[in-house]
């Protein structure tokens, strides 16, 4: 059997894409194709707004001529697949010729002609238009998200928000921005879709306005602070065809998702445990986190970062949850949740002024996955084993602020007509939520 492999990254799948896996197919009896991960296209330049690698793999699965699909995701894989599969003839397109002679040491290597006035960067250029974003809101995190922006194509800040007029104008001339909008329904009325970085108290009230004017939405973490509201506004958002999308910056995180993939697979075997922490000492004592007018506390200002692994790992249906919580000033300092699954047990903790180790253990049947402080910035994670020799450390890259890896899939979202992400789907959201409204109503909270 002659074993045929070649790659590519398959953005928006077109007709020079399924010429060239024809031609690949036809050289020999087995085709495997590698997939470049998301990570890897951004290492070479590429930042794919149309399609995760999720969605690539899928239309490749979908064309009915690989036989294998793999994915790519570091430089120097070409020559470990090759020696993997046994391949006898590498494959790419003739655009690339010459680049990969160095491959010829392992097997043959044949360059395609490629179809001749069809590109994925020709199509893109013709169907994608500038997307204009209003920020609403000059706080800390809102100050990450310009410079943030410019990573991701396609997209434009065009202005500023903030009830705060003078804070507006200071971030406007920081950031270069051309507007300053002097009401949010003057910002409403000139923006395709609006970023909301303001108190969590408000999200409810702005998403709301944005959603029913058919604005697309990405609002920080946490979203909202009650069940009903989340699912209201999800069900706002589909009803009014636009996108809304919870701005977890882990969620959308390459490393991260390549850990919770590994994980799914089995590499672990079954999952038993998730434990996560995180925590903050806070110089300043007089700070929208720390005021409880303003839901401050370190549930309300952390929860949905620990909640996240758990939830993408043991689902959203679990049997009960029980939170332990230090007070101080009307707001928790330090709060301890358990979480119970039908096949599990899962914990989390969280600090504002008091200080723990904030790493993330995932427990398996056959080993575990252990992620560093800080977990949420995912870039280096390892798999563990009884036996140490089969321990497997992986490297990432955590670009800037991490804000950009959200953009680009609320992009994607927008562009694909997708109201929904697998990064962070819907009903984790309303979960998240929904643990927030128990923590809140102090329903099986215990105050230490």
């Amino acid at each position: 059997m002659k074993t045929v492999i070649t790659y590519g990254t398959y953005d928006m799948l077109h007709q020079g894409h399924l010429n060239l896996l024809r031609r690949a197919k036809e050289l020999g009896d087995y085709l495997i194709v590698g997939v470049t991960n998301d990570n890897f296209d951004r290492e070479r330049g590429k930042l794919n707004v149309l399609n995760n690698v999720l969605e690539r793999v899928e239309a490749v699965k979908a064309t009915g001529l690989a036989d294998k699909i793999i994915i790519e995701d570091y430089v120097g894989q070409k020559i470990d697949d090759i020696q993997k599969y046994n391949v006898d003839i590498f494959a790419i397109g003739s655009d690339w010729t010459g680049k990969f002679d160095y491959l010829k040491e392992y097997c043959e290597v044949v360059y395609l002609p490629r179809t001749e006035g069809i590109s994925s960067t020709m199509l893109r250029e013709e169907i994608q238009k500038t997307i204009d974003i209003g920020v609403v809101g000059a706080g800390r995190i809102a100050q990450r998200f310009v410079p943030e922006a410019s990573f991701v194509n396609y997209v434009k800040v065009s202005g500023i928000y903030d009830v705060d007029e003078s804070q507006a104008y200071s971030f406007a001339y920081k950031h270069k921005l051309a507007r300053v909008y002097q009401s949010y329904e003057d910002l409403l009325d000139n923006v395709q879709a609006v970023y909301i970085a303001t108190p969590h108290l408000t999200h409810y009230e702005l998403c709301k306005q944005a959603i029913l004017r058919k604005k697309h939405v990405l609002c920080e973490t946490p979203l909202v602070l009650n069940e009903n509201e989340a699912k209201e506004l999800f069900s706002l958002a589909k009803n009014n065809d636009v996108v809304l999308l919870e701005a977890n910056k882990t969620a959308y995180a390459p490393a991260f998702n390549h850990l919770i993939t590994m994980i799914k697979s089995g590499l672990i075997g079954d999952v038993v445990d998730v434990s996560a922490s995180e925590s903050k000492l806070w110089g300043e004592k007089f700070t929208r986190e720390l005021d409880p007018e303003q839901a401050g506390g370190s549930m309300f200002e952390m929860g949905s970062y620990p909640l996240l692994p758990i939830i993408k790992l043991m689902g959203t249906n679990y049997k009960e949850i029980s939170i332990f919580s230090k007070m101080d000033n009307g707001i928790d300092i330090y709060t301890r949740g358990i979480m119970r699954y039908p096949k599990g047990i899962c914990s989390f903790q969280l600090g504002l002024g008091v200080k723990t180790e904030g790493n993330l253990i995932v427990s398996g049947t056959k080993g575990y996955a252990y992620v560093p402080a800080p977990w949420w910035l995912t870039d280096y994670y390892e798999f563990r084993f009884e036996d140490q020799n089969q321990n497997k450390k992986f490297f990432y890259k955590w670009d800037g602020a991490g804000l950009r890896y959200e953009i680009q899939e609320f992009l994607s979202c927008i562009f694909n007509h997708r109201l929904s992400t697998v990064r962070l789907r819907q009903e984790e959201s309303i979960v998240m939520a929904k643990i927030m409204q128990q923590f809140s109503d102090r329903k099986n909270i215990i105050e230490i």
